[in-house]
């Protein structure tokens, strides 16, 4: 069969790649050939198919990711007015960045475009949950400023921990309902269910760290961020056994 490509000749060598990323591959055989193929004169090689395609992509979402990234950023801070807590809600998206690493290192899922899809619709959900718990956090210290019980560190730790923990149900719901719609993905077989795995894989691995690590992490930046804000606020002196704080002891003693 005569082929031509682009007003030449052309002669086609088909590879079916196992087990590697595309893109590595293709990195990888550029620079064999480079070292061990001599081409004449008039004659080149160039990659097509899947490797093409995925250079096509690439460079799309070179663009789409930080305008993305940027949306977000300022949906997020249209909604709390704060750079600060702009920034914390930020937190998640390295949160649930290790989960997602983790569940494509263990499902031997490489770099592909609809893992690319996955980790842009990631980084919705961390934003979705981040709001959710500083939501909580803001509501449990503006309730506790409002009954006056805001006058040393430890009310402002009752508050975080109100917020935190007391309220564990309705993030959890909100967890769940996540994790409800991504599962059956992940068992799902048939036409596109190879791809629609590698779109919810970053999402599920991505929002278990997340979830987990905005329980322990948040409240404790909350706390430091809230001590900075409040004027006065101390620490409660150390109480002994019998209730007296180390200062009575000392006057007791005199």
């Amino acid at each position: 069969m005569i082929r031509d490509e682009d007003g030449m000749l052309a002669g086609y060598v088909y590879l079916d790649i196992a087990g590697r990323d595309v893109g590595k591959y293709v990195a990888d055989a550029n620079l064999a050939l480079q070292q061990k193929l001599h081409m004449p004169a008039g004659y080149n090689f160039a990659w097509g198919g899947q490797s093409e395609a995925m250079a096509h992509a690439n460079r799309r979402l070179e663009i789409v990711v930080p305008i993305t990234l940027a949306i977000v950023i300022l949906l997020i801070y249209l909604n709390t007015r704060s750079f600060t807590k702009s920034a914390i809600i930020l937190l998640a998206v390295p949160f649930s960045a290790i989960g997602a690493v983790w569940s494509l290192y263990l499902l031997h899922y490489n770099i592909s475009v609809a893992v690319w899809v996955g980790l842009i619709a990631l980084l919705s959900i961390d934003a979705e949950t981040g709001v959710f718990m500083l939501l909580y956090l803001d509501l449990a210290f503006e309730e506790a400023v409002s009954r006056g019980e805001m006058r040393n560190l430890a009310d402002l730790r009752k508050a975080i921990l109100y917020g935190a923990a007391k309220r564990l149900r309705p993030k959890f719901m909100t967890f769940a309902t996540t994790c409800i719609g991504l599962f059956p993905v992940m068992w799902s077989i048939g036409t596109g269910a190879d791809v629609m795995k590698r779109i919810a894989a970053p999402m599920v691995g991505g929002i278990f760290s997340s979830f987990a690590l905005e329980l322990l992490v948040y409240p404790a930046i909350y706390e430091v961020w809230r001590r900075r804000k409040l004027d006065g606020i101390e620490e409660e002196e150390p109480v002994d056994e019998h209730g007296f704080h180390e200062t009575e002891l000392m006057t007791a003693s005199s």
